[in-house]
């Protein structure tokens, strides 16, 4: 009897509970605060804007000066999140070009895609 007692001492107190932490959320930088950045088929880019409205997100492939691709959207105040698809592109230096409605330049950043 003794030795059951003992027994069930040492599981109770044994037994110790999980604290489980919170993740932190994934860090989003602003893609137009870096010089060069490296990029993945799918990624989300992440940007601010200063306004609500209508903007253009254009690649531009860095050797050729060709538009590679052009995405018209409508972009809230503050961080906007965009996915960037670059499979089927064949430069591996690309300039990402953010302009509003107006033409005027919010952004500018090399991309790596390879």
């Amino acid at each position: 009897m003794r030795k059951l007692i003992i027994l069930c001492f040492l599981i109770f107190t044994s037994c110790v509970e999980e604290i489980i932490e919170p993740t932190p959320p994934p860090v989003t930088q602003n893609i137009f605060n870096t010089k060069e950045s490296k990029v993945t088929d799918g990624q989300d880019i992440y940007f601010n804007l200063p306004t609500a409205g209508t903007y253009t997100l254009t690649l531009i492939d860095k050797e050729t000066n060709q538009v590679v691709s052009r995405e018209r959207f409508n972009g809230i105040i503050g961080e906007n999140t965009r996915k960037i698809y670059i499979s089927s592109i064949q430069a591996q230096y690309l300039y990402v070009l953010l302009q509003d409605v107006a033409k005027n330049e919010i952004g500018k950043t090399t991309i790596i895609t390879k």
